[in-house]
């Protein structure tokens, strides 16, 4: 007497699995990631010094 379990994987009435194509070659993946880490970079280094006109000069010379 055999499991439910192992009948059903035994069983010839199961589908063979399809393999699904990727929808372009698997190094662009790399490349496009690369790619949009730069972009992002390149907009946060486009803000880098953006705070210093509103900072006070003598800010870090004060006493508390």
């Amino acid at each position: 007497m055999r499991s439910s379990l192992v009948q059903l994987a035994t069983d010839s009435s199961v589908p063979k699995l399809e393999e699904n194509h990727l929808p372009m070659p698997h190094w662009m993946y790399g490349a496009l990631a690369m790619v949009i880490f730069l972009l992002l970079l390149g907009i946060v280094w486009s803000f880098r010094n953006a705070g210093a006109p509103y900072r006070d000069g003598a800010e870090g010379e004060k006493e508390h």
